[in-house]
């Protein structure tokens, strides 16, 4: 296994101080952080700079999901890391993408599937054949039933429970504390128990949604690459290519 001293993380937030910690678990060095805050010089006693050139590999440590893939873009061809807390629970037959983060004491069950720029956070739970697209943020202690599917961009607030089967499409907020125990199309703020759309974010995204699963059609789709993945080792971290 090819040994892996450092990642750069872009967002000096508090999400970077607990990825930060992460880090340090694993042995792995962070030289500095990347903000686009001109005010912003020092996080947790690192340096914060404002140009990511020649940085690299990197993590982006932004909770906000549409924001995290706007700087995804911006950045472009560039490896990122996926870090995993040494206490979370991850079944070897997960697959999953790069520059994710997964918290402590989170659960992945077999054959869950997880995207590109996530973040699943502290205590959420993955049950067996879950789908999560990519920019998908799990928040603390929610729970995802087996078979269901998170759509690309959505956010499942903190405490959110969904049950088998179900889908959710892409850039939905859904609130926290709520049971989801209904298909959510695009697009959609919901909250509640159960779970009810109180507003539509994008009419055109809840529409093509809609009739994509009257087709018998799934709400997201992942391509897993070569990634690596930071793992903590007794002494050392490492990266490996899965």
């Amino acid at each position: 296994m090819e040994q892996t001293d450092k990642v750069h993380l872009y967002g000096a937030s508090g999400h970077a101080k607990v990825v930060m910690d992460i880090a340090r678990l694993a042995y792995v060095d962070v030289p500095c952080l990347i903000d686009d805050n001109q005010h912003v010089n020092e996080l947790a006693g690192k340096p914060v700079v404002h140009s990511a050139d020649g940085l690299s590999p990197m993590i982006i440590t932004i909770g906000d999901c549409q924001i995290r893939r706007e700087i995804a873009q911006k950045l472009g061809e560039r490896e990122f890391l996926t870090v995993i807390h040494p206490s979370a629970v991850k079944a070897d037959s997960v697959k999953m993408g790069y520059g994710t983060v997964v918290m402590a004491c989170a659960i992945m069950n077999p054959y869950v599937e997880v995207g590109n720029h996530c973040i699943i956070n502290t205590g959420a739970s993955l049950d067996h054949d879950v789908k999560v697209g990519d920019f998908v943020h799990i928040a603390p202690h929610c729970t995802v039933c087996g078979g269901s599917a998170i759509g690309e961009g959505t956010w499942l607030g903190a405490g959110t429970t969904v049950i088998q089967e179900i889908h959710i499409g892409k850039d939905c907020y859904i609130g926290a504390g709520s049971v989801v125990v209904k298909d959510i199309p695009d697009g959609c703020l919901a909250y509640g128990n159960p779970c009810r759309i109180v507003k539509i974010v994008n009419q055109d995204m809840v529409e093509n949604s809609r009739t994509q699963l009257s087709r018998g059609g799934k709400l997201c789709s992942l391509k897993f690459h070569s990634l690596k993945i930071i793992v903590y080792g007794r002494r050392r971290g490492y990266s490996y290519a899965a």
